[in-house]
């Protein structure tokens, strides 16, 4: 299986954070979001659900390690370009079992490779990392000092390559067809978990270039009452005519992700609705103006804020975050946020999407695009009509 991406530019991450560390004094990092493992190792699995991590240490003549189930050191050879050595699987007895943990048995083998006594970075907010893992570690490692490492690998790939930046590329191609197909799927009489069927065979079916790679996120539907809500799922309910659907969809190229959001509805729409997508897509052009490298991210959503206030509306959630390599279950990066007050400066070549939903007391309705930052604006990713699909 060839790689997504040269051995020069995995060097390239390494070197990256190899550099940050020790910026920190970070003698050894352990990484155990499997999007940042993927990013400096090409690993790639569906084996995140026990621990595992990549050991690396600040040394640039030391590969990385890949230390996880027994197992899974098969998937390793397939998607990495670590050599054997840098494989390693600790035994299935460490699985989900009262008296031990497998991270018991990783201290241990870091301890024999004489890697105790020293600091340690950690990434502490990570959905991968449990209270009782980092607790077996830090009881397994007593010599060694433990840093906080959050986010240092997420920064670092904020920023895409031209590679990246293809791939994004093609999923956005891809999200554009999905969309297509959920906005002719959906109709009255339709149940809900049909046409989501048929949205998710078309993330999965790719295109002829690539196969689809599973989505961070799941295809959410908000369809009626439920549009006054961001994150429900599919039922079996089915569709309903004077009624309106929101959909946050996506689709991910070598788990590159691209998103877009848009809204249908089926019958005479409200009118309250038609001002409101008005007025939304005002202020994501409002928003996509503002946008360029060098600017804060506050001052983006100020330029979406500013069309609110004009038009009486209000928004407290943030209106976009970084976006990319993703696993489940999100495809936010966690780093660039577009909320009031964020001082963040945005960089070339970061990756975002600025989600604009309106979640009212009954009702709802979304739009967005996922966007690259330039130095002169932006590159819009996604390309699909913004305004309300009205079908009858």
């Amino acid at each position: 299986m060839s790689l997504p991406f040269t051995i020069d530019e995995y060097r390239s991450r390494l070197a990256k954070v190899r550099g940050h560390m020790d910026e920190k004094g970070i003698e050894l990092l352990l990484v155990a979001d499997p999007a940042n493992m993927n990013y400096l190792t090409g690993y790639d699995s569906w084996s995140f659900y026990v621990p595992q991590v990549v050991a690396v240490p600040r040394d640039p003549s030391d590969r990385p390690l890949w230390i996880g189930r027994q197992m899974d050191t098969a998937q390793a050879p397939l998607t990495s370009w670590l050599p054997a050595g840098n494989v390693v699987g600790y035994p299935e007895i460490y699985i989900q079992t009262r008296d031990s943990h497998p991270m018991d048995w990783i201290a241990g083998y870091l301890l024999n490779r004489g890697w105790d006594k020293r600091r340690i970075g950690i990434e502490t907010d990570t959905y991968y990392l449990s209270p009782k893992a980092l607790d077996r570690l830090r009881a397994g490692l007593p010599n060694s000092m433990f840093v906080d490492a959050d986010l240092l690998v997420n920064w670092i790939r904020s920023v895409k390559s031209e590679t990246e930046l293809a791939y994004m590329r093609s999923a956005a191609r891809l999200a554009e067809r999905v969309m297509q197909v959920a906005i002719d799927t959906i109709a009255p009489g339709v149940r809900q978990c049909d046409a989501m069927a048929a949205i998710m065979a078309t993330q999965i079916g790719g295109s002829a270039e690539f196969a689809g790679s599973p989505t961070a996120l799941v295809p959410l539907l908000m369809s009626g009452r439920a549009a006054a809500a961001p994150h429900p799922v599919w039922t079996n309910e089915r569709f309903k005519s004077d009624q309106t659907t929101c959909l946050e969809l996506g689709a991910s190229c070598h788990r590159y992700h691209a998103a877009i959001a848009r809204t249908l509805q089926w019958g005479k729409p409200p009118k309250k609705l038609v001002n409101t997508t008005k007025i939304v897509e005002e202020g994501l052009e409002a928003a996509l103006a503002t946008i360029k490298s060098g600017i804060a991210a506050g001052d983006v959503e100020a330029a979406w804020r500013r069309v609110l206030d004009r038009n009486g509306l209000k928004k407290e959630s943030r209106i976009g975050y970084a976006i990319g390599l993703g696993y489940p279950p999100d495809w936010g990066e966690h780093t660039i946020s577009l909320r009031a007050g964020e001082t963040t400066i945005l960089e070339a070549d970061t990756t975002i999407h600025v989600m604009l939903g309106m979640w009212m007391d009954d009702w709802g309705m979304e739009m967005s695009e996922t966007v690259r930052v330039t130095r002169t604006g932006v590159e819009c990713l996604t390309h699909f009509p913004r305004g309300l699909e009205v079908r009858t």
